[in-house]
């Protein structure tokens, strides 16, 4: 855990797409601050700080930082760690600096909100930006983007089609050619959870039964592991997040091009529910001692300019229905996603997780 002084070393093309982002945002946001001041209105509030205790990495936060400094003068310090950060509040009480808290999956964002760390935020601007199914009902947490949660197969192994829904994975024609993570991992035990919602716990547990028994290898590595095994022949099918395809496809490691050269993507469900998609989030920290400019950062993240943003640094897609997926998310198309109301995967996670011990994720 630290407080960032320096941009770390991160994927070149990362970095890049970023920085062009940031001048882009940044330019745009001179220009609206300019023609307010020829216009005589008021150009920007006097100028502020808050402080974001973020889970998120520093290379994917900046450009949004630099974009929302230039367009409110607000100026932001971060405290990056990947765990630790709720326990560190915790420990600091009403005396914390925190202003923002920003992370990824509902069961982490739930983490907060159980230990009473968030603050409810009375927005009329997140109301509109944010659909209901996807933020807190007592609005201490709200989605930012959306990750989809879907099913990998081999192009060369894998009729296009062969698998439709996320249920067909447990048919027996599978046995044997299924790699994935572990099922204790947040992003399986929320996929474990959306299942239940939509079938019933004794369903889920048999579709879950049926999968496991179709494993090609022990549950093992993260997302782009199972890629790599599809690459190598070890399995056919696999289950991942679709933004690592995009971080593998674009990135710089020649060997992870050729892993998401291997594989197709599988938007499940497509005639039912839509596929499961989690998210990226944040909340106002309870004792913020800025919380204005707190919701306006918040704000900030829903807002068009942010919400492309997010597909352009991670591959990320929208929450804002405003807001259309652009570069290369708009050329995998479109697609239905599940409008299960997002705080149900945290209320069945518990349930969910004695599923997946039980069958052996």
């Amino acid at each position: 855990m630290h407080v960032a002084t320096a941009t770390p070393k991160a994927k070149p093309k990362a970095q890049v797409a970023a920085r062009r982002a940031t001048g882009r945002l940044i330019t745009w946001a001179a220009a609206c601050l300019t023609a307010l001041f020829i216009g005589g209105g008021p150009v920007m509030a006097a100028a502020a700080e808050i402080n974001i205790y973020s889970h998120r990495q520093q290379f994917l936060l900046q450009p949004f930082l630099d974009a929302f400094t230039a367009e409110t003068g607000i100026r932001t310090r971060v405290v990056y760690a990947s765990k630790g950060l709720a326990q560190r509040l915790l420990a600091e009480g009403e005396a914390s600096p925190a202003d923002v808290i920003l992370t990824v999956d509902i069961a982490r964002l739930s983490e907060y909100a159980d230990l009473d760390l968030l603050a409810p935020v009375d927005s009329p601007v997140l109301a509109a930006n944010v659909p209901a199914h996807l933020r807190a009902a007592d609005n201490r947490w709200f989605a930012l983007s959306t990750r989809a949660r879907l099913v990998a197969t081999s192009v060369d192994r894998v009729a296009e089609g062969a698998i439709a829904d996320i249920e067909d994975l447990a048919d027996p024609q599978w046995q044997g050619r299924i790699c994935s993570r572990k099922g204790s991992h947040v992003y399986n035990r929320a996929l474990m959870a959306s299942v239940i919602a939509a079938n019933g716990a004794e369903a889920a547990e048999a579709w879950a039964d049926g999968m496991v028994a179709n494993f090609a290898r022990k549950p093992q590595g993260n997302d782009r592991a199972q890629a790599k095994a599809i690459f190598e022949g070890q399995c056919d099918v696999a289950i991942m997040n679709h933004y690592y395809y995009g971080n593998m496809l674009y990135g710089d490691k020649p060997e992870q091009k050729d892993w998401a050269g291997a594989i197709r993507l599988v938007f499940t469900n497509q005639n039912g529910r839509g596929t499961h998609v989690n998210i990226s989030g944040g909340g106002m920290a309870r004792h913020s001692p800025n919380p204005e400019a707190a919701r306006r950062f918040l704000e900030f993240l829903t807002t068009p300019v942010a919400q492309q943003l997010y597909g352009e640094v991670n591959f990320e897609y929208p929450v804002n229905p405003a807001v259309a997926p652009g570069g290369v998310l708009a050329s995998w198309g479109d697609f239905k996603r599940d409008e299960l109301a997002i705080e149900s995967l945290a209320t069945l996670a518990p349930d969910a997780q004695m599923i997946i011990d039980r069958v052996g994720w």
